[in-house]
């Protein structure tokens, strides 16, 4: 199978592509975007380098851990709360973990801007007002769980679970997602809300403070 790397096609090497094969990635992943093959039970990772954050994504590989609780829209189970993939993603050991983590880091869409969300915090009067515009302006809480203000989970479970974007998501992807959904998924749930520049950044500034170590 071919794979897509961030400016031309190119294969994985050897080893990688036996363990990728081995573990059946490609049953519920789409490694190139162009990939008709009906793999549509995972997240497409034609774009993970532009996603995901690198250390989350190898410890995710070695331990793996239910981001989209009611399953995939393709599952039989979805909405249900009981998805048949639920906890069925194939461990990696250290060194799979690593080599696999470090390869899927390098696939990318080309043209996507970077530096649109710079690192600078956003201060507690923008945060608070940032939550305001995320759950209630936008609803985003009605599909995604997140994080209340008593630091517990709150939130719908037909889109994936928010509560650890701040470790998981890289926010210029989360900037894109939100501008251009259809850039990465032609046919998705996600609503495209027409954001202006600054909310789409405030809103992705917000989601890097949605983070498991600060739930209690």
């Amino acid at each position: 199978m071919v794979f897509y790397s961030a400016s031309a096609l190119a294969e994985p090497p050897q080893n990688l592509s036996a363990v990728i094969h081995a573990k059946k990635c490609s049953t519920c992943h789409r490694f190139a975007k162009d990939d008709t093959g009906g793999a549509t039970s995972g997240p497409d990772l034609f774009y993970a380098g532009n996603k995901f954050q690198s250390k989350w994504l190898t410890e995710f590989l070695l331990k793996p851990e239910i981001i989209r609780i009611a399953g995939h829209i393709t599952d039989p189970g979805f909405l249900k709360g009981q998805p048949e993939m639920q906890g069925s993603h194939p461990t990696l050991s250290q060194e799979e973990a690593k080599a696999i983590g470090e390869y899927l880091m390098t696939l990318k869409l080309e043209g996507l801007a970077s530096g649109k969300v710079d690192s600078k915090p956003l201060s507690k009067g923008q945060t608070v007002k940032a939550k305001i515009i995320f759950e209630r302006d936008y609803g985003c809480t009605a599909c995604h769980k997140g994080i209340n203000l008593a630091r517990k989970p709150k939130g719908g479970i037909s889109g994936p679970a928010l509560i650890n974007a701040g470790n998981r998501l890289n926010p210029d992807w989360v900037y894109h997602w939100l501008k251009t959904p259809q850039t990465f998924l032609v046919r998705s749930r996600m609503p495209v809300f027409k954001l202006d520049d600054a909310v789409a950044i405030q809103i992705a500034k917000y989601l890097m403070t949605l983070k498991k170590e600060n739930l209690r």
